[in-house]
């Protein structure tokens, strides 16, 4: 079995984030506004995870301050999952329960660049069990991983 790239992921029909994303801001007494809804699309049709600039740029009817704020409530949420790179500014994603593909990212340490990338089931599933076996050594409950490889992209190398 090979690993799927985010190509091929992107080849697979989405899921409707929409029940999920008004569930879990109703839990936390936010509502899916329209604006709300068109940050999700933009997130949703993303290959990779956008900066607040970057999401703006594809919707002009995104202000900057409100995809900001939008994004703070949508973290809180547990809607998007927020990338932190060296470069000035933080990627979002949508959560991967949202998207339903989990994946890794390669991040570049001097552009920030944020690269999706998956593993053959195998070797995930190996993964798996050595995480929660180093969790259960230090009495930790780990309910799922991120797994962020860190170094030079092939345009900084």
């Amino acid at each position: 079995m090979t690993a799927m790239t985010a190509s091929d992921a992107a080849d697979l029909p989405a899921p409707d984030p929409r029940p999920v994303v008004e569930a879990r801001l109703g839990a936390a007494g936010q509502r899916y506004t329209r604006s709300r809804a068109a940050l999700i699309e933009v997130l949703a049709a993303s290959d990779a995870p956008l900066t607040v600039d970057e999401i703006v740029a594809r919707d002009d009817q995104l202000a900057l301050s409100t995809a900001y704020r939008n994004l703070v409530v949508f973290e809180s949420c547990g809607v998007v999952h927020r990338i932190v790179t060296a470069d000035e500014h933080a990627r979002y994603e949508l959560d991967e329960e949202l998207t339903e593909r989990h994946h890794h990212h390669l991040v570049c340490s001097r552009c920030g660049t944020v690269r999706d990338f998956t593993v053959p089931d195998t070797l995930e599933d190996e993964l798996d069990r050595a995480l929660v076996r180093v969790a259960r050594s230090f009495g930790f409950d780990a309910q799922h991983h991120r797994l962020d490889l860190v170094g030079r992209c092939s345009s900084c190398r």
